[in-house]
């Protein structure tokens, strides 16, 4: 249980960071790499696979 509530903070962590240089980004061609990477860590976040 707690293996799981660490890991669901590691992916949180990761998304913030994602999140974070996807508005810092100026490139569109960056913007639209970082929200492909993000997906999956958002579907994870969300308990979807």
């Amino acid at each position: 249980m707690i293996i799981t509530w660490l890991y669901y903070l590691l992916v949180a962590y990761v998304v913030v960071l994602m999140v974070w240089n996807l508005i810092r980004s100026r490139k569109w061609q960056e913007e639209v790499l970082y929200v492909v990477v993000l997906l999956p860590f958002v579907l994870r976040l969300l308990r979807l696979k």
